[in-house]
C-alpha cells in the first residue's frame, strides 16, 4: 500500500502563494508537531481523527528568528488540519459542542498581531476573545452554523427583519473564499455584535491551540492558555523584547529543552531582503552600534527598500508611528507631528492615530469591558480618530487590524507635553471609558507584535541605549531594541538620523478608512 503523503508537502499555503519547498529544520518541526498531534487522536497523514482524550501534552514552542518561517509552518499546520477536518475555533462562531468535534485556535496576544495572520490567510484571532465568549441570539446561530457547514441554509422566516435570500447568497459567497463570519455577514449588510446578548468568561477547554508572537506572553497568560489548550503550540522569536517586568526572560524560556523546536535557517522566502539582513546582523557579538549604522548605510546605497532619512516624515506618523526607545522622544515627536499638522491645542483633528492606554470602568460595567476588549480596544490597540461621537466625550474610532473596525466609545484622551510637569493636556474626558494617548509615536515595547508596510525607527535613541551599556538577558539592549524596530517593516525601513520632522504632503484624511468608500460609521 502507498504511503501517505505528508501533509507539509501539499503545496501553496495559501491560494495566490508560490510552491512552498520546506527548510529541513521546518520539516523536522512539522514532523514532531504532526507526532504531538497524532498522539492526541489527529494524525495529519491519513485524515483520520479520533474523539479528544483527556490527557494534555506538554507543549511545544517553535522559536526563530524574523524570516526563518514560523508563520509559514504555522499556516501549513492550519490548512493541514482543516484539510482534515479539524474545525477552526474563532471569537466569532465555535459552533454546537460535539463529543468527537476537533477543533483549532490561532491566537496573537494583540488585535493587530491577529490581523497580520489573517492578511496571510491564517484565520486568527486574539487571545483575549477566547477568554471572553460571547453569548448570540439564535438567528446568528442559524447563520453560523449554516456558513459554517453545520446546519441547513435557513429560512427566509427565520432570518433577522428585511434579511432576503440574496444576502445570505452573498454571506456564502464570502464566507467560501475567507472563513469570516463576521465579514460574511459585512458582505450581507449585517455586523455580528448586533447579535451579541452578553458575554461569559471561558470555564470549558478547547483542543488545539497555537499562538503567535508568544513572546509578548506573561507567566499568568501561558498559565490561563495551558488550562483551555490540551495542546499547545507556541510560536515566537528568541530575539525580542520580554514582556515588562519578566527580567527579560521569556514564557518559552521556562520550557524544557526537548520542548523547543528551533528553526535556524532562514527561509528562501525571506532571502535577498534587506531588513531582515540587518536584523540578522545583530547576532554577530562582534557588531558595535556603529558598525550596524554603516551597514544600514551600505544597505541604503544598493537597494531602495531601506533608507538613510535625514528627518522623520510627519506624512506617515499619521498610520504608522515611529518608533523610539525613551518616552520624552515620544512626547515630543507627538508634539512636533500635531504642530506640523496645525493641530488646535484643544482638540484632535480627524486622522489623527491615538493608542489605547486601557479602559477606566467600574465593575458594574464589566459587560460593556469585556464587549470593548473583545473588539479589540484592548491596552496598546491602535486607533484612529474619526470625529466627535454623538453624546459629549464620545469618540468614533478605527481599530486598526480588527475585523469590525469601527466604534463609538466613551473616550479619555491624554495628549502629553514635554514640559508639563508630568501632567497630560485631556481635550476629551467622559466620565469613564476607554483612556487614549496620542500615537504618533510609540516605543518599541509596544510596538511588538505589529507591522507597518513602512516604518521609520529613530536612531538617536537606539544610540542612546547603545551608550548606555545596558543588557538584557545577556544581550546589549540596543541589539534588541534594534532588532524589534527594524522587524516591524514589512516593505520599508526609514532609518532616521536626526532630531527633524519633515512637513506633512497634505492634510489629515480618514479616506483610507472610509469601508468600501461607504461613509463612515456613526458613534
Amino acid at each position: 500500500m502507498a504511503e501517505a503523503p505528508s501533509p507539509r508537502d501539499a503545496g501553496p499555503v495559501t491560494a495566490d502563494a508560490p510552491d512552498i519547498v520546506f527548510s529541513d529544520d521546518q520539516a523536522a518541526a512539522f514532523d514532531r508537531l504532526a507526532g504531538m498531534l497524532a498522539q492526541g487522536g489527529v494524525d495529519l497523514a491519513t485524515g483520520a481523527l479520533m474523539p479528544p482524550g483527556s490527557e494534555a501534552a506538554p507543549p511545544l514552542a517553535v522559536l526563530g528568528r524574523a524570516g526563518s518561517g514560523k508563520t509559514m509552518l504555522l499556516a501549513a499546520l492550519t490548512r493541514a488540519l482543516t484539510e482534515a477536518g479539524v474545525e477552526t475555533v474563532s471569537a466569532d462562531w465555535e459552533g454546537r459542542r460535539r463529543r468527537d468535534r476537533r477543533t483549532l485556535a490561532v491566537l496573537a496576544p494583540t488585535n493587530k498581531a491577529a490581523s497580520v495572520l489573517r492578511g496571510r490567510g491564517v484565520p486568527a484571532t486574539t487571545i483575549h476573545r477566547i477568554l471572553y465568549t460571547p453569548v448570540y441570539d439564535p438567528q446568528y446561530e442559524r447563520i453560523a452554523e449554516w456558513l459554517a457547514g453545520g446546519g441547513a441554509r435557513p429560512a427566509t422566516d427565520a432570518l433577522p427583519d428585511g434579511m432576503t435570500d440574496a444576502q445570505l447568497d452573498r454571506a456564502q459567497a464570502f464566507y467560501a473564499t475567507m472563513p469570516s463570519i463576521p465579514g460574511a455577514l459585512a458582505a450581507a449588510g449585517l455586523r455580528g455584535s448586533d447579535f451579541i446578548k452578553g458575554w461569559k468568561r471561558r470555564s470549558d477547554p478547547l483542543d488545539i491551540g497555537f499562538v503567535d508572537e508568544s513572546s509578548m506572553l506573561d507567566a499568568r497568560a501561558l498559565e490561563d492558555l495551558r488550562e483551555i489548550f490540551p495542546r499547545l503550540v507556541l510560536f515566537g522569536d528568541p530575539a525580542q523584547l520580554a514582556p515588562v517586568g519578566q527580567s527579560g526572560e521569556m514564557v518559552f524560556d521556562r520550557l524544557p529543552e526537548a520542548q523547543r523546536l528551533t528553526l535556524a535557517r532562514i527561509h528562501r522566502q525571506a532571502e535577498d531582503n534587506p531588513i531582515l539582513d540587518l536584523a540578522h546582523a545583530l547576532a554577530d557579538p562582534q557588531v558595535d552600534f556603529e558598525g550596524f549604522e554603516d551597514r544600514v548605510r551600505t544597505a541604503a546605497a544598493r537597494d531602495d527598500r531601506v533608507v538613510m532619512a535625514e528627518r522623520v516624515e510627519a506624512g506617515l506618523m499619521a498610520r504608522s508611528p515611529v518608533l523610539v526607545w525613551r518616552n520624552a522622544t515620544r512626547i515630543r515627536l507627538i508634539q512636533a507631528f500635531r504642530t506640523a499638522h496645525d493641530a488646535p491645542p484643544d482638540s484632535l483633528l480627524p486622522g489623527e492615530p491615538l493608542i489605547c492606554d486601557g479602559l477606566e470602568l467600574p465593575l458594574k460595567h464589566r459587560k460593556r469591558r469585556i464587549e470593548l476588549e473583545a473588539k479589540g480596544l484592548i491596552k496598546g490597540a491602535q486607533v484612529i480618530y474619526l470625529g466627535p461621537g454623538k453624546r459629549p466625550g464620545f469618540s468614533r474610532l478605527h481599530v486598526l487590524g480588527a475585523e469590525d473596525p469601527q466604534l463609538g466609545v466613551a473616550s479619555i484622551v491624554k495628549i502629553e507635553h514635554p514640559d508639563d510637569g508630568g501632567e497630560p493636556f485631556i481635550p476629551y474626558a467622559a466620565s469613564m471609558g476607554a483612556v487614549f494617548l496620542h500615537g504618533a509615536a510609540v516605543t518599541i515595547h509596544k510596538a511588538q507584535g505589529s507591522q507597518w508596510p513602512e516604518v521609520q525607527v529613530f536612531a538617536p535613541d537606539i544610540r542612546a541605549a547603545a551608550y548606555s551599556g545596558r543588557m538584557e538577558a545577556g544581550v546589549p539592549l540596543w541589539k534588541r531594541l534594534a532588532y524589534v524596530a527594524i522587524t516591524r517593516a514589512q516593505h520599508r525601513l526609514h532609518w532616521v538620523m536626526r532630531y527633524r520632522l519633515g512637513r506633512p504632503d497634505g492634510p489629515l484624511s480618514v479616506d483610507d478608512l472610509r469601508p468600501g468608500g461607504l461613509a463612515l460609521t456613526q458613534g
